[in-house]
């Protein structure tokens, strides 16, 4: 049995945030050094990493949570989800939001909030979490996805089909910038 097999992906629910919120710091802290400085990281957990709690609103959230044998709370080893929404990226912190809701028919669903335990990264987790994803908003009548990913998720979501578009700048706290990269791809249904 490989680690994805004992791995379950559900839905989020408000519960999780404070579980959400360690895993986003420790993700953050320890899967970002070498792709951002500790300003910025310290910036991005202030105002834009965060905890999206419309995300969780909408049923479009989920947990990686490995199985849990003995009855005990399964640890959470990894989150992301996609939104019907405009907000391209950033937490309930982010001053930047646009809640107002996407036309399937011609707006781009958006891929946010993606992270990984850095006890569970190399294991699928990320995938399996993309694969939901993808195909709830396909299930919605999305044909195009778009994201902005961080510097540490480029080359995952690459890998994934996902091309590049631009290079972004996010404005943090004492004039630090954040670059990320928005991507797209189109998808079909099956």
């Amino acid at each position: 049995m490989t680690a994805v097999d004992q791995i379950r992906i559900r839905v989020a629910v408000p519960a999780d945030i404070p579980k959400l919120r360690e895993l986003i710091d420790a993700s953050v802290r320890g899967l970002q050094p070498g792709f951002y400085t500790q300003a910025q990281i310290d910036g991005a957990l202030a105002s834009v990493y965060g905890v999206d709690t419309q995300l969780i609103a909408d049923g479009t959230y989920f947990i990686a949570e490995p199985h849990s044998q003995d009855g005990s709370v399964p640890e959470v080893a990894g989150c992301g989800g996609w939104s019907k929404r405009k907000t391209l990226y950033g937490g309930d912190q982010f001053a930047g939001r646009e809640d107002s809701l996407l036309d399937p028919s011609r707006d781009a669903a958006k891929i946010r909030a993606f992270f990984v335990s850095p006890r569970w990264t190399r294991r699928g987790i990320g995938t399996l979490i993309l694969d939901a994803c993808e195909q709830a908003a396909i299930a919605a009548g999305f044909t195009r996805l778009e994201m902005g990913a961080t510097l540490s998720g480029v080359a995952f979501y690459e890998a994934r089909g996902y091309a590049k578009l631009e290079s972004l700048e996010v404005a943090l706290d004492g004039g630090v910038q954040l670059p990320i990269v928005r991507m797209a791809k189109t998808v079909t249904r099956s």
